[in-house]
């Protein structure tokens, strides 16, 4: 799915994933009637991602009193989830997607150089989704400080 169909307005592409935390796998339909925060992140315990995800820990009881459920995802390992959420107590859902589905269908993967190195890389990006199922919020290239903040500023004005 192209960044242009990710928009606001949009239906959430639909989505099923393996997960470590409450639910051993999640849906998105079975979501319905929640605002969903969906951040995509690129790898289990590195210092940004680590940042990102204790900020959102610290505000995820605001969050859920706003109607939100948090989910993150990249494509590691349910047994890396695991260890990074163990390690960090987050008290929400990582979704591992290790066949890249979620990836593509909203448009997170992005060629990266590193050091004259071209790979395939996820883009730090979080995508709010209403109680519909629509697209609210889109946010790519994402500085994680301060970035959970703003997106519980965002959740709190939806209805």
């Amino acid at each position: 799915m192209s960044s242009e169909k990710i928009a606001v307005g949009q239906d959430a592409p639909q989505f099923h994933a393996a997960a470590y935390g409450k639910d051993s796998e999640i849906r998105l339909r079975d979501l319905h009637g929640k605002i969903v925060v969906l951040y995509f992140y690129p790898k289990d315990d590195t210092p940004g991602c680590t940042t990102e995800g204790q900020e959102f820990t610290a505000l995820y009881p605001d969050f859920q009193a706003a109607g939100a459920e948090i989910l993150g995802v990249s494509r590691d390992s349910l047994a890396s989830h695991e260890k990074f959420a163990c390690k960090f107590s987050f008290p929400f859902p990582l979704l591992a997607d290790t066949d890249e589905a979620l990836c593509t269908a909203f448009d997170v993967l992005k060629e990266k150089n590193m050091y004259g190195k071209v790979s395939i890389g996820v883009e730090r990006s979080t995508f709010v989704i209403d109680r519909q199922g629509k697209i609210a919020y889109v946010e790519r290239k994402v500085k994680a400080a301060g970035h959970a903040a703003a997106i519980l500023d965002i959740v709190k004005k939806l209805p």
